[in-house]
């Protein structure tokens, strides 16, 4: 999972980088007075969403199929104290019931 972001991020910066040049070298438009510094990240944001998905759709896979993972045996887990549970209640209830 932690690839994954880095990876992500890492795409991020590259896409921050080109496209600051771009705009500071006049290539690309420059934004509104003071807002250069934010359309230069919302840019290498829109850049960098496409990019990341198609590049890294092997990766998002992997970090998907270790989330599931982790899901099912947080269930397995809470399901397994459900029944440790049940089974002290009904051994509790049990001994409540007989005549002593």
């Amino acid at each position: 999972m932690g690839r994954y972001t880095l990876m992500r991020l890492g795409i991020f910066a590259g896409c921050l980088v080109v496209v600051w040049g771009l705009v500071y070298s006049g290539i690309a438009p420059r934004g509104l007075g003071d807002s250069n510094y934010m359309w230069v990240v919302l840019l290498a944001l829109v850049i960098s969403a496409p990019i990341s998905f198609v590049v890294l759709r092997k990766e998002r896979d992997r970090a998907s199929a270790q989330v599931v993972a982790r899901v099912d045996r947080a269930r397995a887990n809470l399901e397994q104290n459900r029944s440790q549970e049940d089974h002290a209640d009904d051994a509790a209830r049990g001994a409540q019931s007989q005549p002593s």
